[in-house]
């Protein structure tokens, strides 16, 4: 045990070290954030330069404290993330958090395409990097909410991906457990939509009517990236998970977090 820890910590200066003084590919440096770890632990190994993919595989490298993380999850350029590494064992992906109304969230399709807002404030991470972090494998969705009233649920879906561009970022979604009660089985299999962009069911673009690009149907049991009101009022463009209140009740807090099952 006492081994292991000393790897670890060992592998996480070396990280630091390293991301210091830039000892990695030239393919790396758009991230002025490269990384090693060890693939040979004996004394005349050389390091390997190695983005981790995920803040999984930053967890399973002793990584211990929630914060700002370089990841790579894919041959396409590196970029930073918030990890949660706290909540229900740790290694979340962080690419959704509203908490206070600091940054406007009624935007266009380019700006939820690429990501927007602050990595340890309210932000978007981008679809295109939602779908690099979820094409492969088998991903977990958490996403955690807080009412007005201080009240906080969740809800866990064991199946959860991002399509490409050229689905509109379908999304797939399903297996729920928690304590929030399911409001994103209506919108399995629906592409994303935003004021300009609309992919809906419904003959009105559902992004414009409620202020909120979503994964509408026709239009909404979610709407997470709706106006923030800072009270709990009852308003459609609200941000609202409505099976928890069975109603069109605007929360103060939501996250929403992927975690890769293997």
């Amino acid at each position: 045990m006492i081994a292991t820890k000393l790897m670890y910590s060992l592998m996480i200066i070396i990280v630091i070290i390293n991301t210091a003084n830039g000892n990695c590919p030239d393919d790396e440096k758009e991230t002025a954030s490269p990384v090693v770890t060890i693939t040979n632990t004996s004394v005349n190994a050389t390091p390997e330069c190695v983005m981790p993919t995920d803040c999984k595989a930053w967890k399973e490298l002793g990584g211990k404290q929630n914060g700002v993380y370089p990841i790579k999850p894919d041959k396409g350029p590196a970029f930073q993330v918030y990890c949660d590494m706290e909540t229900d064992g740790g290694g979340w992906t962080v690419f959704q958090r509203r908490q206070d109304g600091s940054v406007d969230f009624y935007r266009n399709w380019t700006d939820y395409e690429n990501g927007f807002g602050d990595l340890t404030g309210e932000l978007w991470l981008g679809l295109s990097k939602i779908h690099r972090l979820t094409k492969e494998g088998s991903n977990t969705l958490r996403v955690d909410l807080k009412n007005f009233a201080g009240n906080t649920v969740y809800a866990n879906y064991s199946t959860f991906s991002v399509g490409d561009g050229s689905t509109e970022y379908i999304l797939t979604v399903g297996g729920y457990s928690g304590t929030a009660t399911d409001s994103l089985a209506y919108h399995n299999g629906m592409r994303f939509s935003t004021r300009d962009n609309d992919n809906d069911q419904r003959s009105e673009n559902c992004a414009e009517w409620v202020a909120g690009a979503w994964w509408h149907n026709a239009c909404y049991y979610s709407n997470l990236n709706g106006r923030y009101f800072h009270s709990a009022i009852t308003n459609q463009e609200g941000i609202v998970w409505y099976k928890w209140t069975n109603a069109q009740i605007s929360l103060k807090f939501s996250e929403m977090k992927t975690r890769r099952n293997n």
